[in-house]
């Protein structure tokens, strides 16, 4: 392993721990001595990473340092191609522009090998069924996930009955025939799934909810099973 590449996968193991870690550990995970761990904590503290701790107590990795963004693996920089394109073709018009842009950045300060890697990525993205809900209405909804804003919605369902709902969105799925917005319904009293296909109408509320978007997404995990990505 490259001596950059070590030092990313470094800093983005102390990033996942919120408590000091070993050096012993750090250096197994790594596949590495503890005189090379040592080493490699050091430059990263000349590189102004503020690494707390000591050899024989811990390192901790405080807030606010960003390695340099041309530090991706090949498989990495085809992972990011391969998201960004699928964001490209199948989100909402300010997400696909917003993923583009995304990679012109990278492209921009990435060495030329990797430069080269990112433009001749052959993962590709497939056509899929064009759908519905309409770019205004996601991007609304995002702003409201975003800002813990409440949602006035008028809302058909399968039977096409029509109901007014008052919702805390707290996240937005995106698959290949439909997007879902997951929300703590008022009306039901519980958590909800929406189709924005059946949104009729949408209004972003300037009332927060009551509860934090990561206590109602925790919540979801919970009832649903589902573990983070």
């Amino acid at each position: 392993m490259a001596r950059a590449e070590r030092l990313l996968d470094l800093i983005q193991i102390l990033r996942r721990h919120r408590r000091p870690v070993s050096g012993r550990a750090l250096a197994d995970e790594l596949g590495v001595s503890l005189r090379t761990l040592y080493r490699d904590i050091a430059a990263l503290q000349a590189q102004g990473a503020r690494i707390d701790g000591e050899a024989g107590v811990g390192y901790l990795l405080r807030p606010g340092f960003l390695m340099p963004p041309l530090m991706f693996t090949e498989e990495e920089i085809e992972a990011l191609v391969l998201g960004a394109r699928w964001v490209a073709r199948r989100g909402d018009s300010q997400l696909g522009a917003a993923a583009r842009s995304a990679l012109a950045r990278i492209a921009a300060v990435l060495p030329p090998d990797l430069r080269d890697s990112l433009d001749a990525s052959a993962l590709l993205v497939g056509p899929g069924e064009p759908i519905a809900a309409g770019d205004a209405e996601l991007a609304s909804i995002r702003q409201a996930i975003r800002t813990e804003r409440k949602l006035v919605i008028a809302y058909r369902d399968a039977s096409d009955a029509q109901t007014q709902r008052t919702v805390w969105p707290f996240a937005l799925g995106f698959f290949d025939r439909t997007r879902v917005v997951a929300a703590w319904c008022e009306l039901r009293r519980a958590i909800r799934h929406f189709r924005t296909d059946r949104i009729v109408a949408l209004e972003v509320s300037e009332t927060r909810y009551p509860r934090r978007r990561h206590a109602l997404l925790k919540a979801w995990r919970e009832e649903t099973g589902i573990a983070p990505p």
